[in-house]
């Protein structure tokens, strides 16, 4: 048997970019497990091809890691073993290390293990993956050839989701706009007082607006939906939520995992993106968009979490307007009153 346990250990959006590499993967096995962190676990249940979906909180990785737990590493490596993997490859962001991870594989017994990495590898890996400057679905897929796999025919490497239902529970008056102000990473979110100008600007012109969220973004949701938008901040579970970007003529987002998940279902973005870390490697994937924020401020680069300069210029200057005029540059303007 080959089997091939894949590893994501990072949020919904990243886990979603890792789906072309995961089914070119899967395609060349005879059966794919996916480890993912507790916060990608339900991204990782919408990708095709995904056998288990296997769960750990890792401490190396994540907004908030957890402390290092010897009785968790020791559970995840029993788990591993009785796996009977014979491949094991390592998905990371350009800036993350797999090594830790490399070296559970190992303990795990797994006979084959690569990733890309910058950092001498010791005996940890069997395939040392050299990444190069493209897009990170495009870097995943790249290391998923390398260690074997190979999309099937037919597969033009999208992002793609398992089938969701685009009927929803929300009675929303179509076509819609959905705008989602929150991120995991607090530089990558719009302020409440943006968000709001946004919708209200969307509005006037005439668009129907959604406004989604966790439900750690209620507060911020409901400030940008003011009294013209649908506030939907935790009404949806990520299938519910992949419903309605589906169904929304376009949809206005930061750098974070909607994003992506608008890519999945084929739904037009307008990306609000902080230069924190490169729009080239992690801006909308091959979906019609128009790319916002200044991508030259100080903070280009940086990875910072919470933004180091006061205002956050880099979205803070997106005028509501502009916004308006790229919504209307991808989808054509409803008619008053207008349903499709």
């Amino acid at each position: 048997m080959n089997r091939v346990l894949a590893v994501r250990l990072d949020s919904d959006g990243d886990v979603l970019i890792t789906g072309p590499a995961i089914r070119a993967l899967a395609h060349s096995a005879d059966g794919l497990d996916l480890l993912v962190s507790p916060a990608g676990r339900a991204a990782a249940e919408l990708l095709p091809k995904v056998g288990r979906v296997l769960t750990f909180d890792a401490p190396w990785s994540g907004y908030l890691p957890p402390p290092v737990d010897a009785a968790a590493i020791e559970s995840l490596t029993g788990q591993l073993r009785r796996g009977d993997y014979t491949r094991g490859v390592i998905f990371t962001s350009f800036h993350q290390s797999p090594l830790p991870m490399a070296l559970l594989a190992r303990m795990a017994g797994i006979p084959f293990v690569a990733a890309s990495s910058v950092d001498y590898p010791g005996s940890l890996l069997d395939l040392r993956h050299q990444r190069s400057a493209v897009h990170e679905v495009e870097a995943a897929l790249d290391l998923a050839v390398a260690a074997g796999g190979r999309l099937p025919p037919g597969d033009d490497g999208d992002l793609r989701i398992r089938t969701v239902s685009t009927i929803h529970d929300f009675a929303l008056r179509l076509p819609y706009i959905v705008v989602h102000p929150g991120a995991s990473v607090p530089s990558r979110a719009l302020a409440p007082e943006h968000a709001a100008a946004i919708v209200a600007e969307l509005c006037t012109a005439g668009w129907s607006v959604v406004v989604t969220g966790s439900p750690a973004e209620r507060e911020l949701a409901g400030a940008a939906a003011g009294v013209t938008g649908i506030n939907l901040a935790g009404q949806t579970d990520l299938p519910g939520l992949a419903a309605v970007i589906a169904d929304a003529a376009c949809i206005v987002v930061g750098n974070t995992g909607p994003a992506h998940l608008a890519a999945a279902v084929g739904t037009p973005v307008v990306s609000l993106f902080s230069p924190v870390v490169p729009a080239e490697r992690w801006g909308p994937y091959r979906v019609p968009s128009v790319l916002l924020g200044n991508q030259h401020e100080a903070c280009r680069d940086t990875r910072a979490r919470a933004c180091p300069i006061a205002g956050h210029p880099c979205l803070s200057k997106i005028s509501a307007r502009q916004v308006t005029h790229a919504v209307n540059s991808l989808v054509r303007v409803p008619a008053a009153g207008a349903a499709r």
